[in-house]
């Protein structure tokens, strides 16, 4: 059984469940992948498994959310044989026994002459290295240190070691990295990818057949040829789309600098993700016009109204802004810095989110200075609290109440 596994998994915070775990053996038992066999015990490539084809179809039964998969990744490589369990990765190694002081070089020939360990070999040798040695060893055959033939170190030689403290590649002989991951963190407090944002805004997705018909349908397939006494009668069915629509709202221009960056991430994931796409600029708070084109922004000026008009209200309403500028540019008439609007931000504001049911404020400012922004808590006052930080786990959040 997999159990060890299993509690592998529970203990790197995995939110794995006993069903779930079930299901994982009955597909095993099942053959699934690999050879129509019993399910391993503990060892997935001794019953004949391959190694790759059980990481996915564990991953698939086991893994609920993508935001996981990095938590997985290490769980797993940890359990198959993965440095992490060999070693133990939470206690420091000495700077001083990294320290450089010579390189070694060898011809291939004494290269050729140096013996190579295999995997388990390598992973058990590291650990009683970490147990044995107390001092910083430089150029030998043995020991964790620098400039000489030992698999475990920094500069020297070895055609199959474990480079530890090296600021790059030399020979990319090394079967193993101390100091670097392959895994992309999908943690919800990282800083923001455009991969990352994408996967946040899957969560608002809302599929519909449409179009031509492209698509099998097997199912009505079945049953029209049963019906027509065993005589094939394919159907056929116009393919699924994202038929969610979105309205786009970003502020732009000074405070809103300092977060261009990730505002353009989260813009190239938004119109990757959604087909029904529109967007407008406005500046600290939204008044009675809008624009598309920053360089053209007083020569192509949107009417707000319009925008109102426009869009029905299946679109959801998206605000990207943090919301911080005086309260008397959302409060007060004339109260914008480059102009003066006839009707206070509030106004607008209003109008936008009772035109559009479904709205959130995305705000890239740290939530823990909220508080202390007067405008901010008025913004919030107004979006009804729907205010959410500019992180995964706040997208995630935004996205699951416009689904709502």
């Amino acid at each position: 059984m997999l159990i060890d596994f299993f509690y592998t998994l529970r203990s790197a915070k995995l939110p794995v469940s006993v069903k779930e775990y079930l299901t994982l053996l009955e597909a095993l038992k099942a053959g699934v992948v690999g050879p129509n066999t019993p399910e391993p015990e503990g060892d997935a490539e001794a019953a004949g498994y391959k190694i790759e084809d059980f990481y996915y179809l564990s991953r698939t039964t086991l893994v609920k959310d993508e935001k996981h998969y990095d938590k997985f990744d290490r769980a797993f490589a940890a359990y198959f044989k993965g440095v992490e369990m060999v070693a133990d990765f939470t206690k420091d190694i000495p700077l001083e026994w990294l320290r450089k002081n010579l390189e070694l070089e060898l011809s291939p020939e004494e290269r050729a002459k140096i013996e190579k360990m295999g995997w388990d070999e390598l992973m058990e040798t590291l650990k009683k290295r970490f147990e044995e040695q107390k001092e910083r060893h430089e150029g030998g055959s043995k020991w964790i240190g620098t400039g000489g033939t030992s698999p475990f170190g920094a500069y020297g030689q070895n055609p199959q070691g474990i480079r530890i403290g090296q600021d790059k590649s030399r020979n990319r002989s090394a079967v193993k990295v101390w100091d670097q991951r392959a895994y992309k963190d999908y943690d919800d407090a990282q800083e923001l990818g455009t991969r990352n944002i994408k996967v946040a805004l899957r969560r608002l997705r809302k599929f519909a057949r449409e179009g031509h018909e492209e698509e099998l349908d097997l199912d009505d397939t079945i049953h029209s040829t049963a019906a027509n006494a065993g005589y094939l009668d394919i159907k056929m069915r116009p393919e699924r789309h994202n038929n969610v629509k979105v309205l786009l709202l970003m502020d732009v221009g000074g405070t809103m600098d300092d977060h261009i960056q990730r505002v353009e991430e989260l813009f190239s994931a938004t119109k990757s993700e959604f087909k029904h796409l529109e967007f407008y600029y406005f500046h600290n708070c939204v008044y009675d016009f809008m624009w598309k084109n920053n360089r053209r922004r007083f020569a192509e000026k949107f009417p707000t109204w319009d925008i109102i008009r426009k869009y029905n209200k299946d679109y959801k309403l998206l605000f990207i802004g943090d919301a911080t500028m005086s309260p008397y540019e959302i409060l007060q008439p004339g109260g914008s810095v480059e102009y003066n609007n006839e009707e206070a931000g509030v106004e607008w504001l209003q109008r936008l989110t009772n035109a559009f049911p479904k709205f959130a404020w995305i705000n890239p400012e740290p939530q823990g200075v909220w508080q202390y922004r007067q405008s901010i808590s008025v913004v919030q006052q107004l979006m009804n609290q729907r205010m959410f930080p500019l992180t995964l786990k706040g997208l995630e959040e935004a996205m699951r109440l416009l689904t709502k």
